[in-house]
């Protein structure tokens, strides 16, 4: 039997030497030096002794102490309180100690307590001062109590108090935040005076309420008082996000210059806040070159930087300055963490995003809704949907982005059955699903077959909710009449649609065509592609393969040579598998890796190996302008076939084997998968363009329609 580990000793705390009193430096004392509850046991019981608890200057920095400097301690500040105003009847420092006490409650997040301590203070007859109303408004601001505030701003004109600046000023914030930015815009344009603290507070209330045009056009007008307001980091930090939200970059390079030219970029908040709207504004370099300028650089630098990656998809070196983050010893936070789950989704890098959740469990951080959905999305798209269904059970809190995460990411990963069945625990839960909700709602019918359960899906949009479908929403619905082989039925679909069908949508059709080898509507939807916009290698192999499995196959040689006289080359295959934490990149017919060699004598034996099987290459899939001779090894060293041939070196026996590929998988690829999960004994999860596949015993999650 195992003993239980023994709990540590700990060193009692120490305790503060108070001197006897009287002193000339009691009140300082007071304040710098309680930093326990029995600090302030001793100090209060030395106060009582030598009476001078009746000093008013020396019982508020007591109450001071207790309610706002020391820990855990709000409940002995409330006995002081207390035992102030039915015992010793100090009137004369009523105002300051209830002052005390309504800050102290808003910043311990009592602030409807706070409230009505102000109520109380009213009845008492304690007249309130600025500090009192400012403290209040904070108050009201905290829980969007928006009646309060307006009866307290009665106080403040029945008392004359109008005319401080900052009772206005907490004003503007207090109705921005409770009241939405017009009332709070009226009171800072009745502003006699307007000092910069007024043109701060404005401009946050309407960043707070995401009004990104408003922050510019008022700070324009700021910029036109220049001379007499100024500006401060307060002022630039709210610009420079909003330029940010626009990619407004003329602005932000004029804010950058105003703080360059005045001395501010040593500034560490500021010179985030640039790196940040750099990055927005798609300047990544400029950012990264910014945040390498930085002599001391704290978690917020590093995450407003690997977030820039994550954002421009530089997902590559997004992990590698989390690496550099991790050798500098700075701890991420929850923005670090989201940044790097998104990387590691788009990546596949399954090992590193495990990590990731590792750590989170470790530090104890809070599963919050942003964490959650951010670690649902990562799993789905690293094919690893049993893990993203255990964090959804396990979040406290859910909101609608959370219960979308899921649904794509069960339809996505082929469990459309079981997307619907969250889709229906979703609408029992009271949470309303919103259009992208809708779009993996339909996606998880398409991938699954059920037309009818698809069709309700799409005429409940409107009907009980209120959304109007766009198009990726009749797209989807074109996927699934045309997945279903009723490809005339898909076809008038478009042509009732309400709005004109993109290429996409046609394109949608095109494929349903190759599978059920419709040839005349197939024509008809590369006919309006090319209408469009010009077709890319995608839609001729879409039809050359249409025509081939309808056995024209004279027309599909014609598209092909098409192919070559236009000088059409099909896209280069990419993928990426993740190996001990770091992601390996394969292009077709690559030889640039390190282990090369290895990788191609692999691709032989395993190509070889497949063949015994039943594998035929199919060198249609082969590159355009490859030689008749050169199809059959063109087609086998496909990029998915070099990464899986790494794979199976590289990784032990039985082992999951996860590949991410930049196109849709190709009809070779796919077949020559089915045969290796089966003749290696290994489950192989392929996420390409479109969807993911499930390779296991020589079959598809996908059913082979993709």
């Amino acid at each position: 039997m195992v003993a239980p580990p023994v709990a540590p000793t700990w060193p009692a705390p120490s305790k503060t030497l108070i001197p006897d009193f009287p002193s000339e430096n009691t009140k300082q004392l007071i304040l710098q030096q309680c930093k326990t509850r029995a600090d302030l046991t001793q100090v209060h019981a030395l106060l009582i002794k030598t009476r001078l608890i009746h000093t008013t200057s020396l019982s508020l920095s007591l109450l001071e102490s207790a309610a706002l400097i020391v820990p855990d301690a709000l409940d002995y500040a409330l006995s002081i309180f207390r035992h102030h105003h039915h015992h010793l009847r100090l009137r004369r420092c009523d105002t300051s100690a209830y002052n005390i006490m309504i800050r102290a409650l808003t910043y311990h997040h009592y602030p409807r307590d706070a409230i009505l301590l102000f109520n109380h203070m009213s009845r008492n007859l304690v007249p309130p001062d600025h500090f009192t109303f400012c403290a209040a408004f904070k108050a009201c601001s905290a829980v969007k109590a928006m009646i309060e505030a307006q009866q307290i701003h009665a106080h403040v004109l029945k008392r004359g108090f109008q005319s401080y600046g900052f009772i206005e000023n907490t004003l503007i914030h207090v109705y921005a935040i409770c009241a939405g930015v017009a009332v709070a815009r009226r009171v800072f344009d009745e502003m006699p005076q307007r000092d910069r603290v007024a043109w701060n507070a404005m401009l946050a209330g309407y960043a707070k309420n995401g009004y990104w045009d408003e922050v510019v056009g008022l700070f324009l007008m700021m910029r036109e008082q220049q001379s007499v307001v100024g500006f401060d980091d307060v002022t630039m930090i709210t610009v420079l996000t909003a330029c940010g939200r626009l990619v407004n970059l003329e602005l932000g390079e004029w804010v950058r210059d105003y703080v360059e030219a005045n001395g501010m970029m040593g500034n560490l908040s500021l010179m985030t806040s640039l790196i940040d709207m750099y990055a927005k504004c798609g300047h990544v370099d400029k950012a990264r070159t910014l945040f390498d300028q930085l002599k001391c650089r704290d978690v917020v630098a590093w995450s407003a930087m690997i977030s820039g990656y994550s954002q421009a998809k530089r997902c590559s070196d997004a992990l590698a300055l989390f690496s550099e983050m991790q050798k500098a010893n700075v701890e991420p936070n929850e923005v670090t963490m989201v940044s790097v789950l998104y990387s590691c989704g788009v990546l596949g890098a399954m090992e590193t995003g495990k990590w990731v959740h590792f750590y989170v469990n470790k530090k104890k951080m809070k599963l919050t809704v942003t964490l959650g959905t951010a670690l649902i999305d990562f799993y789905a798209k690293c094919g690893s949907i049993e893990s993203a269904i255990e964090v959804f059970e396990k979040m406290p809190e859910k909101n609608v982005f959370s219960w979308t995460a899921i649904i794509h990411g069960l339809a996505n990963n082929g469990k459309g059955k079981r997307a619907l069945e969250f889709f229906r625990l979703m609408k029992e839960a009271n949470v309303e699903p919103n259009d992208v909700t809708f779009i993996g709602a339909l996606s998880a019918c398409s991938h699954v077959g059920l037309v009818g359960e698809g069709r309700a899906l799409f005429q409940s949009m409107t009907r009980d909710f209120r959304i109007e479908p766009g198009m990726e929403h009749y797209g989807c619905m074109v996927d699934i009449l045309g997945r279903a082989g009723l490809i005339e039925e898909a076809y008038e679909f478009i042509k009732s649609m309400p709005i004109k069908p993109n290429a996409i949508v046609w394109r949608t059709l095109l494929a349903s065509c190759r599978a059920h080898k419709n040839v005349p509507i197939g024509e008809e939807s590369f006919r309006k592609i090319t209408q469009l916009e010009p077709a890319h290698s995608g839609d001729y192999i879409l039809l050359s393969n249409t025509y081939a499995l309808a056995g024209q196959s004279e027309d599909a040689k014609r598209i092909r040579s098409q192919m070559r006289e236009l000088g059409i080359k099909k896209s280069p295959g990419c993928s990426l598998i993740e190996l001990e934490g770091v992601v390996h990149e394969f292009f077709s017919e690559d030889d640039e890796h390190s282990y090369s060699k290895e990788i191609y004598n692999a691709n032989e034996q395993m190509i070889e190996r497949i063949k015994l099987y039943g594998y035929e290459p199919n060198i249609s899939e082969a590159r355009i302008d490859a030689e008749e001779e050169d199809k059959v090894v063109s087609v086998s060293h496909h990029s998915e076939k070099l990464a899986i041939a790494f794979g199976l070196i590289k990784t032990q026996p039985g082992a999951t084997i996860r590949i991410s590929k930049n196109l849709r998988v190709c009809g070779d690829c796919h077949n020559a998968t089915k045969i290796i999960s089966k003749v290696y004994n290994r489950k192989i999860v392929v996420r390409d363009r479109n969807r993911f596949h499930h390779f296991q015993d020589g079959s598809c999650s996908c059913n082979d329609f993709w």
